[in-house]
């Protein structure tokens, strides 16, 4: 995949999550999270009101720790498509 096609996927693949109405699994929310934040190169410490979420977030953060920007999309892409396979 080229970057732009994997720039495009990506992007459609976010705008699924989005647009789901269904609540998702806590493991699948915290490990689209880490991968989101590391595809788009935002992955600072999360705060928050709530230091139990933080942490787990930061903990999901640390296991994609090393990962670039295009294999934090292709995870991201391969997270939500597993996710939508499996729900059928």
């Amino acid at each position: 995949m080229n970057p732009e096609e994997l720039d495009k996927a990506f992007r459609e693949a976010v705008e699924s999550i989005n647009q789901h109405q269904e609540p998702f699994p806590a493991d699948v929310l915290l490990r689209l999270y880490a991968y989101y934040k590391r595809a788009t190169n935002n992955a600072h410490e999360p705060s928050g009101k709530k230091p139990h979420i933080s942490a787990f977030k930061t903990n999901a953060l640390f296991q994609t720790r090393g990962l670039s920007s295009d294999e934090a999309k292709e995870r991201y892409i391969e997270a939500v498509n597993q996710y939508f396979l499996y729900r059928k």
